[in-house]
């Protein structure tokens, strides 16, 4: 039958009124019961209330981090490969017909306004490729405009086969200029519109607001609880059992300090990226810009995937760092063969 090991040295006055402040609310949930008489050894009643505040602090922490990660990250990646490039399509659109409708009114036809409408007609197909564009209404608002351009197209074409000068050239190119910029139904404003629908969910993706606020200020908190928790373990074992350091623990404080670490400036760069993509596209581009705008978004939002999946080591760590607190506490309470009451 294993034997009782006999306290060595008084754990300090600073250890006990840490023990003394946390004893009874961990006591009242984690159910280890009432100190024992004056005189008896608070060793097991030390070790496992030690052992449960570790575990919970770790859990708390694992799942606050998490959260708070995932608040950032999920919405850099939608950013990167469709909320961006839709708004620089429809800016690419915008720009095309205008410079289309400037080819309409020359006296003879022109190979330039065909490609720019192809190229309108492009970039709103590379649009359509962000399933949330505009809401539920963007897709079908999207296949109106594409048929308007068509309409638009079509009589603009057919106005430069008319004789210069004459009623029905004119006709046509005024009924074409309605169809593109008539006030609310017009091509340009449709796709205005669509554009203001975007740039609010680029905001929105881009947003750290009160709630992200909150969340990491308790996941930072939590992480330094759990660091004074893990330091002033170490300080008990080593004055209660002269063990100058506990391996497992120190090795939960080195993984904590560096997974908070990592995690923090991984979400800085991402965030950063994304008030940089929000800067660059928060105002209306002109034609000769938006190739260069599209390289510096991808610029700013290069390794968004990577730090995004890099959550799932959140959980793998906090898991880790529960091991480590059992393991690192396991054999001494093992040894006073504490039973909670």
């Amino acid at each position: 039958m294993p034997t009782r090991h006999p306290d060595r040295r008084s754990p300090g006055r600073w250890p006990r009124a840490l023990a003394r402040l946390v004893s009874r609310p961990v006591s009242w949930v984690t159910g280890t019961g009432d100190r024992p008489p004056d005189g008896g050894s608070t060793t097991a009643r030390d070790l496992a209330l030690r052992h449960r505040l570790l575990l919970a602090l770790s859990a708390l922490l694992t799942l606050s981090l998490f959260v708070s990660y995932q608040g950032v990250h999920d919405d850099a990646d939608p950013l990167r490969t469709s909320t961006a490039p839709a708004v620089l399509s429809l800016d690419t659109a915008l720009y095309a017909l205008g410079q289309a409708q400037q080819d309409a009114g020359q006296p003879v036809p022109t190979s330039d306004f065909q490609k720019q409408i192809a190229v309108a007609v492009q970039s709103l197909a590379a649009a359509a490729a962000d399933d949330d564009l505009g809401g539920p209404g963007g897709r079908q608002a999207l296949q109106t405009v594409a048929g308007l351009i068509t309409v638009y197209a079509d009589k603009v074409q057919r106005s430069q086969l008319q004789p210069q000068g004459s009623v029905l050239r004119e006709a046509y190119l005024s009924y074409a200029t309605g169809v593109l910029t008539e006030k609310g139904s017009g091509i340009q404003d449709r796709l205005k519109a669509l554009q203001r629908q975007q740039r609010a969910a680029v905001h929105r993706q881009t947003s750290f607001g009160p709630l992200l606020w909150l969340a990491w200020s308790v996941t930072l908190l939590l992480a330094l609880a759990l660091a004074a928790a893990l330091l002033e373990t170490q300080r008990f074992l080593r004055h209660r059992f002269r063990r100058r350091y506990n391996r497992q623990l120190l090795a939960a404080g080195l993984l904590l300090l560096s997974g908070v670490a990592v995690t923090v400036l991984f979400t800085v760069w991402t965030q950063a990226g994304m008030t940089d993509t929000r800067t660059l596209l928060d105002r209306p581009l002109p034609g000769r810009f938006i190739p260069d705008a599209g390289r510096q978004t991808a610029s700013h939002l290069a390794g968004t995937g990577f730090r995004a999946a890099a959550a799932v080591w959140i959980l793998i760590g906090g898991a880790l760092l529960m091991a480590l607190a059992e393991t690192g506490l396991r054999r001494h309470i093992d040894d006073y063969r504490f039973r909670p009451r």
